[in-house]
């Protein structure tokens, strides 16, 4: 297995369906990060696709400009995904307790995980799903800055540094040979990270990592 036991635990154990069921309408990054993932996806993803937003919430960051064939929308809070403009439509699952995606082999283009890698308890399961649903040469990218839910964030993620946390989901795209090497895109941030984390000043630090399927 890639992550020990007690490397995906969570400080805050209790379901996490209660955790998520009231909606929170904000962004959880500054607008430099938002504009940074906005054009990482408009650089990316292809119009008239079908792309799966894994872990949404009421916004997705896609490009404006651009329309896709079909978006399909992941959460936990069903009133956020509702709120969401860019769904076609939904579905609500805790990944932690399901992993399997309710969606056909090699039928999607693009899938997307905004600021919420650092919840997965197993993500090499989850990364094995994204493949299967993937086409041939789609594209999965994952973004996260250096905020977070601390109580519902994993062990090994929690104990971290920026720069091992992006080792780590790198490793994640590693551990399913369906994809090929995951590239990088990172802006550090002008503050150190501690003041960043309590919202002090500065710009959120953008971390994206993408990979293609074979």
């Amino acid at each position: 297995m890639l992550l020990q036991p007690h490397q995906r635990t969570k400080l805050d154990q209790s379901d996490d369906n209660l955790f998520y069921s009231f909606p929170r309408f904000v962004t959880h990054v500054d607008e430099n990060f938002i504009s940074q993932l906005t054009d990482l996806y408009r650089q990316l993803l292809q119009p008239q696709t079908r792309i799966l937003d894994l872990m949404s919430s009421w916004v997705s960051h896609l490009p404006p400009e651009m329309e896709f064939a079909h978006v399909e929308g992941h959460g936990m809070n069903e009133e956020e995904l509702i709120r969401n403009p860019r769904l076609n439509s939904y579905f609500i699952q805790n990944l932690n307790e399901n992993p399997k995606l309710p969606l056909n082999d090699a039928d999607f283009d693009g899938v997307l995980c905004a600021v919420s890698v650092q919840y997965l308890q197993y993500p090499e399961a989850i990364f094995s799903e994204i493949a299967r649903i993937l086409k041939p040469n789609g594209v999965a990218i994952f973004s996260f800055s250096n905020r977070m839910f601390y109580q519902k964030a994993i062990a090994v993620w929690r104990d971290a540094t920026d720069r091992q946390r992006i080792h780590l989901v790198k490793s994640y795209f590693q551990s399913v040979k369906e994809f090929n090497t995951p590239q990088i895109v990172a802006t550090q941030p002008e503050l150190p990270a501690i003041l960043q984390m309590f919202g002090i000043g500065g710009k959120d630090p953008f971390y994206g990592i993408f990979a293609r399927k074979n």
